[in-house]
């Protein structure tokens, strides 16, 4: 089997690692913080339980891991302040695959309590949960909020039909390409449907009724016609094809590459969650994937950066990469990531989504 199987970003605090390339990252979970405090006011209008279970699926490490829980805990007492309510008892959760740089976690986690005032915020348990969340990872009717940021376009698995077919991701021939790319497109598509429909019923059986899922993850923007052709690996992909042309890489190495990722449109989310049946939608927002912190386009570096940050691990894994090739990577990728080229090739969305557990 030639596909790859997910491999977490790249761990631990150097130059190149996820928790030093992640402002993007990090903006994505600031917008989320509106939708957080919008679903902390409609559950805890209701009643507020004695004590509150909230996870964070696809924590990742470094500095963003903690962001929004942090952001649902605050909330959550700010609310009972503001209503003379006395708060409840909270057990944190961060979950992540096990390849994750959970000792990283453990010590944000450390500092996250010894921040809290636990006689007021009653943060009494926090715990970390590897494992996949296209998994059970939680008992029935136990968790109250679940969070999830810029990590459920990541698939269980790259479609198998296409290895199987001997389909590349992205051929290197343009006549090929264009030939097969309803073929490509339509595998990952259903790929990420059996995926998310899973992720969707997984979590319906852990919320309580009336829970919330609260989550963005990189898509495609429906309002814009150039996304309708766009994945969020076709960066990696047109890098990693400039370098089979250059004979830097295998070319018959490039074409059995398929990376276990998928952004869909605003449209086919909306669509499976109502198939699925489990969650209504309260809230969904689109904005700009490539904006850094306080609105600016980030730039040609910072995206190669990251680009390199999250996707070393599954290069590495496929192509035995050394760390000058992989610098040759990030130079292609910030060559192709000027403004213009970031809008026209690379139309992508960071979508938003605040659900209610309905059934």
């Amino acid at each position: 089997m030639a596909t790859i199987q997910i491999v977490h970003m790249n761990p631990g605090q150097g130059e190149t690692s996820y928790a030093r390339n992640s402002t993007i990252q990090k903006t994505a979970q600031d917008r989320m913080k509106p939708l957080i405090e919008e679903a902390v006011t409609a559950f805890c209008g209701v009643s507020v339980p004695k004590s509150m279970a909230i996870a964070d699926l696809g924590c990742s490490s470094g500095p963003n891991a903690l962001t929004l829980i942090s952001s649902t805990v605050d909330a959550i007492h700010r609310y009972c302040m503001e209503c003379a309510q006395p708060p409840p008892e909270m057990c944190l959760f961060l979950n992540d695959l096990p390849s994750n740089d959970f000792n990283s976690v453990a010590k944000s986690l450390a500092e996250f309590k010894h921040s809290q005032d636990v006689s007021s915020h009653h943060v009494v348990v926090a715990n970390m949960v590897p494992g996949s969340f296209y998994e059970r990872l939680f008992t029935s009717d136990s968790v109250h909020f679940f969070c999830s940021s810029i990590s459920l376009q990541w698939l269980s698995k790259a479609p198998e039909e296409l290895a199987k077919r001997k389909i590349p991701m992205y051929d290197s021939d343009e006549r090929l390409r264009l030939l097969n790319h309803e073929i490509v497109a339509d595998a990952y598509a259903r790929q990420f449907r059996k995926d998310f429909t899973l992720f969707l019923s997984l979590r319906a059986r852990e919320l309580v009724l009336g829970g919330r899922l609260i989550f963005s993850l990189i898509g495609r923007c429906s309002s814009n016609p150039a996304s309708v052709s766009t994945q969020v690996w076709k960066v990696v992909s047109v890098a990693l094809n400039d370098m089979a042309s250059r004979g830097v890489i295998s070319k018959e190495k490039f074409d059995t590459f398929h990376i276990p990722i998928y952004a869909p449109m605003e449209n086919e989310l909306n669509g499976i969650i109502e198939d699925e049946g489990s969650f209504q939608i309260n809230k969904a927002m689109a904005h700009d994937t490539f904006l850094a912190t306080g609105g600016v386009l980030a730039s040609p570096n910072t995206i190669a950066a990251m680009v390199r940050a999250v996707f070393e691990p599954a290069i590495v894994q496929h192509f035995g990469f050394s760390a000058g090739i992989m610098d040759d990577f990030a130079s292609v990728v910030e060559r192709l990531s000027t403004t213009s080229a970031v809008e026209a090739e690379f139309p992508l969305a960071c979508l938003c989504f605040s659900l209610t557990r309905a059934r």
